[in-house]
């Protein structure tokens, strides 16, 4: 089992300013598009669809849900009205994407891990703002207790990569990377490389989660 970080490790942001139409089915779309990127490099295969809800008119009244679907469910016309049928007089002002993506150990075996990526968006009249973010270190140089892991990170961190130009030229929008957290930050389209001392990482592993 993979330590899991209760921050990102690192993420990258879009802005989607081009909506047309509803910005419920610009935002799902837009989802579908980039799910099927990292479904195609095996990053994020969904199987369920998380979102946010709040009522403008019943002050305070607000919450979250959430509902199985298949990845080619994403991008029917029928899942907008079924999510906006849960609560019909609810704004939905976040969605998140749920699955299970595979990574490859020293050894090249590869293994099923769930939340290996997270894809959120949250969409508003005039833009959807998109985060693909990573919590796990197998993207990165050195694993969450400093020390280098040079083969897991060459078996893992090029599809993560490839997937990130792929999504650029799907939506047309260049990537930015996220704010940097204790765990990890984002640079171009991996992790930043740490700081190595007395051929040591920075030991992060303190409060992570099993």
């Amino acid at each position: 089992m993979l330590m899991r970080a209760p921050q990102e490790s690192g993420s990258w942001t879009w802005i989607l300013d081009d909506v047309t139409g509803p910005d419920l089915e610009f935002a799902l779309n837009a989802a579908a598009r980039m799910s099927a990127v990292l479904e195609k490099h095996d990053l994020l295969e969904p199987h369920s669809i998380g979102w946010s809800w709040r009522h403008a008119a019943r002050r305070g009244l607000a919450g979250d849900s959430c509902l199985s679907v298949s990845p080619s469910a994403i991008a029917g016309p029928a899942l907008p009205d079924r999510l906006r049928s849960f609560h019909p007089q609810a704004r939905i002002s976040s969605i998140i994407l749920l699955g299970s993506g595979a990574w490859f150990d020293a050894d090249g075996e590869r293994h099923r891990e769930d939340r290996l990526v997270e894809l959120f968006l949250a969409p508003d009249e005039t833009d959807v703002w998109v985060e693909l973010s990573v919590h796990h270190d197998v993207w990165a140089q050195c694993d969450f207790q400093g020390r280098p892991q040079p083969r897991i990170h060459a078996n893992n961190a090029p599809r993560l990569a490839a997937a990130l130009r792929e999504i650029e030229q799907v939506l047309g929008v260049a990537a930015e990377p996220g704010e940097p957290t204790y765990y990890g930050c984002a640079e171009g389209y991996g992790l930043k490389a740490p700081d190595i001392i007395d051929g040591l990482g920075p030991d992060v592993s303190g409060a992570l989660l099993g």
